[in-house]
């Protein structure tokens, strides 16, 4: 642990520049008509998750461990926008790409607490139905109120308690190369790479974290998948096959939604 604690450079007095840049969408050609678009994006899904915890919460038919998820999920969902999108707004409408030091490790923070629980969210979904097609005599057994709630809590103290680490050894960084970020948020990999001093513990968290908290689900997720599919495929008559399946495609669709954005990100930066 030697070099972990030389890294943290207790005695060291640390370059932090008083605000960074947002370097993603400098090439994007006429930024300002995208500000109309993503407005009304968000207004849909501020409404849309407003409308979901709002039932849930009336109607006391939806008060199973699933739609404990599913009230999670939206819950969820409205703080991740919430936190993401009036940056961009920002930027679009008055091309402000500055953020100070302070609010971007803030704005860090809590929007990757929020993206990996989105992701946990849809783990504990596909759970939810690979038991339910593969276990469904004894789905009320092994899909509980108490098992559920104590899946969602584990997630959200592994999600605080994972990025708080990482937060906390950006601020042991000194930031002398640049101070543009080159990606569409405070994006932890991106900063990391302006650093001139040691940065081995924050490359250990840039590395591991996005195996731990996207990799790694989407893994679960995909082998869940297959092991529903062979399960379907044992399912005499092709009418029961599709009735089972369409239970699965509202959770298949958020995972395209969630996963595919994400995706492009990292392989564009």
């Amino acid at each position: 642990m030697e070099w972990f604690n030389s890294a943290l450079g207790r005695n060291i007095t640390f370059v932090r520049p008083p605000y960074f840049k947002i370097g993603g969408f400098g090439e994007v050609p006429n930024i300002g008509y995208y500000f109309a678009f993503l407005f009304c994006i968000y207004i849909l899904s501020f409404v849309g998750n407003t409308v979901v915890m709002t039932i849930i919460l009336l109607d006391y038919r939806l008060r199973s461990p699933k739609y404990i998820v599913v009230f999670n999920l939206a819950f969820v969902d409205l703080l991740s926008s919430s936190t993401m999108v009036p940056k961009t707004l920002d930027i679009f409408l008055f091309n402000h790409r500055t953020i100070s030091y302070s609010d971007c490790l803030a704005f860090m923070f809590f929007c990757f607490i929020f993206i990996s629980m989105q992701s946990f969210n849809l783990v504990v979904l596909s759970y939810d139905r690979l038991i339910a097609i593969l276990y469904p005599l004894h789905y009320h057994v092994k899909v509980t109120h108490k098992r559920i709630l104590y899946l969602i809590a584990f997630f959200w103290i592994f999600s605080v308690t994972t990025t708080f680490c990482a937060v906390t050894l950006l601020t042991r960084i000194s930031f002398c190369k640049s101070v543009v970020i080159k990606s569409y948020f405070c994006d932890h990999g991106p900063m990391v790479r302006l650093a001139c001093n040691d940065i081995t513990p924050s490359m250990v968290m840039s590395g591991s974290l996005p195996i731990l908290k996207l990799g790694c689900p989407l893994v679960f997720i995909v082998a869940t998948y297959c092991c529903i599919g062979y399960a379907l495929s044992k399912i005499s008559t092709f009418q029961e096959r599709m009735k089972a399946f369409k239970t699965c495609t509202g959770h298949l669709s958020l995972v395209a939604i969630y996963f595919f954005p994400i995706l492009v990100v990292q392989i564009t930066f």
